[in-house]
């Protein structure tokens, strides 16, 4: 089943490119505080891995400020150790 899409635009266009980039978009439930959350698809592969402690990230419905929340989830999905990013 798809997910649902996100109700703003430059969030919904950050899920795609993580979702390009093999992270994992799982809608969370009726009774959750997050929309949904995001998973690494390399989490605990590698000894460079960051154990999953920043291979997680939730999405929030109503962010206070959606443009820096969809650059939050951009820099986590950019600065993912195995997919090319630093340290």
């Amino acid at each position: 089943m798809p997910r649902k899409k996100h109700k703003t635009k430059e969030i919904e266009a950050t899920l795609r490119l993580a979702e390009a980039n093999g992270w994992k978009v799982e809608q969370a439930g009726k009774s959750a505080h997050c929309w949904a959350r995001l998973y690494c698809p390399y989490e605990g592969l590698n000894e460079k891995c960051r154990c999953g402690n920043f291979c997680i990230v939730s999405v929030w419905g109503t962010p206070r400020n959606p443009l820096v929340h969809a650059a939050n989830i951009r820099r986590a999905v950019e600065n993912c150790i195995l997919f090319g990013g630093s340290k």
